[in-house]
């Protein structure tokens, strides 16, 4: 793992949890717009670090993200923020009570399937397949994402995507990958999951709305207090990495409300 800081001199804390199968630098520009208001926390999990580590599990990364703040003297959160797989780690970590946290998102959170193991090793294999294609042509890649709507204000496409592309296949080991789909839709949560008073907002985009079906559900069982929001127009994770502007409002909204 690796964590990266920003607004140290904040008072107010806020982790922040990516999402699978993308640099930590796609987040940068939204870590550092939250960091004029929150101490932000950016985990990166293993095998997204450029420290030749493999991702293993949600649970893993939940506990790696607790043990480095408690290193760092924070016993209590202010703000968790996760996106998709992110969103995974913040709800087993709320789950589990594994750090306080005053009010949490859960942009378009992964939650565990309800199907047979087989079915579910299926889906796994399924989606690292299309991951690793996906790894192994900057054309497909281009196809999946279009520049013109996925390349950051100010960024060159070409440079982008290039980067992109070498560090997608230079940092993802196979291990990781699958690891990574198969944690985020089978990880264990309690059953039922504890009463907690964290505040809670379930985000999702427009164009995912039947996507994230089924995990809304299962997150507002979980946690009857969440309340969901819809982004018009936004796909998966366009929010956090396309409009860090955005993103700040949106959770200064949450935070003030």
């Amino acid at each position: 793992m690796r964590v990266y800081e920003f607004g140290e001199n904040k008072e107010r804390t806020l982790l922040m949890f990516q999402c699978a199968a993308e640099p930590w630098w796609v987040f940068k520009r939204s870590a550092e717009a939250l960091s004029h208001d929150f101490h932000v926390f950016l985990f990166i999990s293993d095998g997204h670090d450029e420290q030749g580590t493999d991702f293993i599990s949600i649970e893993k990364n939940v506990e790696q993200a607790v043990s480095y703040l408690r290193e760092k003297g924070v016993h209590h959160l202010d703000m968790a923020y996760g996106i998709s797989m992110g969103g995974s780690s913040v709800m087993y970590m709320l789950a589990n009570q594994a750090i306080p946290v005053t009010k949490a998102i859960i942009d378009a959170g992964i939650t565990p399937y309800p199907y047979p193991k087989w079915v579910c090793r299926l889906i796994a294999l399924k989606d690292y397949l299309m991951v690793s294609m996906a790894f192994k042509s900057l054309r497909l890649m281009k196809k999946v994402m279009p520049p013109e709507r996925w390349t950051p204000a100010g960024e060159d496409p070409e440079e982008h995507y290039r980067k992109l592309f070498e560090f997608g296949q230079h940092h993802y080991s196979r291990k990781t990958i699958y690891n990574v789909f198969w944690s985020a839709n089978n990880y264990p949560m309690p059953d039922p999951v504890p009463a907690i008073d964290t505040e809670m907002e379930y985000w999702y985009g427009e164009e995912e709305k039947r996507a994230r079906k089924s995990d809304l559900a299962f997150a507002q069982k979980a946690f009857p207090q969440i309340v969901p929001k819809e982004f018009e127009g936004l796909a998966h994770g366009e929010l956090v990495m396309m409009f860090p502007e955005r993103l700040h409002r949106e959770i200064l909204r949450f935070w003030n409300a």
